[in-house]
């Protein structure tokens, strides 16, 4: 897709000087109450949706959003408020409401801003704001153009959920009372189609999206369309198999799902709060051998890629996984503080994080996973949430394909796949080299060596 001129509107970069003097504004006010720190947070975004289905336009949403957020600290005591009204008499009062807030609250030994070397203070190009001037009508357009890709594919596609384009952008700036400040403007936009096929008590649906913080990188629409019905055509030979244990090969658009599993488990929060199932395991094996995680904040364009976390601090490139054995956690200032650790930067979540395996080659691509697991099943869709973080226990339904000799024989629906996190982790048997990014996380397929299905 090509980049047009970005719409006068959106004025995202422009407003920069006056988030900075905002923010600025604000500490100052907090210092002068008698805080003994403050940290101050100015954004604004902008944004455009529009959804198809049968051709005619269904919704068209824009958005526009700003506000700003105040933390003050009295000694170990914090109180927190928000405005959407950038006045000065607003900036007061919400600073003296989080004032009210910080002085009657109770203290909190791990409270308070990062320390000074832990913040930010080199900022390459990460390219993170990629404008896309696309109008309503335009948007429309592209819409239309990935429902009609969907349906042109086959008579059996009879119907859609429609057709989405999105376009979103927006800016911030941090600030805190030991000279931090900084922020920057960010962009995702995205197309999606969910076509449905077959008719009556046989309909099955699918669906596929592309999403991109530069519009130029977006997947064309009639790729996007034609994909997703694809997807959905091949599930109509769905049917149930029997209940065993059998291997099981995730889709790299889920195993993704495994990464955001690692990091919930090894989050500071579940960590001091002793809910995960992975408490203690810092530098012991917790994944197969060969299996590598990598967290990169600093990839040009990708969705997870950021100078700093939510608090300021720098993040930075590392091994969390390494040879199967855990290396980091992910913390902020705070859990870290419980934990009695510094910080990882990771206030807010993770960033860029790439599983990988020692064992991978570059013709590992889905046939070749299917023809390393032999029989088996290939899950496609997951359903319902089913974790528990504490001890691991995984059940989820799903939707998938019976696999036999590496050839997939049929779709396969109504059955629940069922396991433990901890084992599932250690059973990794391969990652296919057909690697997808969802988010701030890319796998390939990921190969688990057994796992229990609930069939008929």
């Amino acid at each position: 897709m090509n980049k047009t001129a970005r719409p006068s509107y959106l004025r995202i970069e422009e407003n920069q000087p006056l988030f900075c003097d905002l923010a600025q504004q604000t500490l100052k006010y907090a210092s002068s109450l008698g805080a003994s720190d403050a940290v101050a947070e100015v954004s604004e975004s902008r944004g455009l949706s529009v959804s198809v289905r049968n051709l005619d336009v269904e919704t068209v949403e824009q958005t526009n959003d700003r506000g700003l957020t105040v933390t003050v600290f009295s000694g170990l005591k914090r109180g927190s408020a928000s405005t959407s009204d950038f006045s000065t008499q607003a900036l007061r009062d919400t600073v003296d409401a989080a004032w009210h807030i910080a002085r009657y609250t109770a203290e909190d030994p791990c409270a308070g801003l990062p320390d000074a070397d832990t913040l930010a203070t080199e900022f390459p190009d990460l390219q993170l704001h990629c404008p896309w001037g696309v109008s309503a009508d335009e948007a429309a357009r592209i819409a239309m153009q990935t429902e009609h890709a969907a349906r042109a594919v086959s008579p059996l596609i009879t119907n859609t959920e429609g057709a989405s384009v999105s376009s979103f952008e927006g800016q911030f700036i941090l600030a805190n009372t030991r000279g931090f400040m900084a922020g920057f403007p960010y962009s995702r936009h995205s197309v999606s189609v969910a076509p449905i096929a077959g008719k009556g008590d046989g309909m099955q649906r699918d669906y596929w999206y592309t999403a991109e913080r530069d519009p130029a990188n977006l997947s064309r629409p009639a790729a996007v369309g034609r994909y997703a019905s694809q997807r959905a055509l091949s599930r109509l030979s769905a049917r149930r198999i029997k209940t065993g244990r059998y291997p099981v090969l995730f889709e790299a658009p889920l195993a993704v799902g495994l990464l955001g599993a690692l990091v919930q488990a090894t989050s500071g929060g579940a960590l001091y709060r002793k809910s995960s199932f992975l408490v203690d395991s810092l530098g012991k094996p917790v994944m197969a051998d060969h299996i590598d995680v990598l967290e990169d904040p600093f990839v040009p364009g990708a969705m997870g890629s950021s100078y700093f976390d939510d608090e300021g601090v720098r993040t930075q490139r590392r091994q969390v996984v390494h040879g199967g054995t855990l290396q980091g956690y992910f913390l902020s200032t705070y859990t870290g503080r419980k934990l009695g650790m510094p910080t990882t930067g990771n206030a807010g979540g993770s960033h860029n994080l790439f599983l990988s395996s020692r064992l991978t080659r570059k013709s590992d691509n889905l046939r070749a996973m299917l023809k390393k697991m032999g029989t088996g099943l290939l899950v496609t869709e997951l359903i319902g949430q089913g974790v528990n973080y504490l001890t691991g226990d995984y059940s989820r339904g799903a939707f998938g394909y019976w696999v036999e000799n590496g050839e997939i024989q049929h779709a396969v629906e109504e059955i629940t796949i069922a396991g433990n996190l901890q084992e599932m982790f250690r059973q990794i048997v391969a990652v296919g080299s057909d690697a997808i990014t969802r988010g701030a996380k890319t796998s390939g397929s990921v190969l688990i060596e057994q796992m229990a299905v609930a069939g008929q």
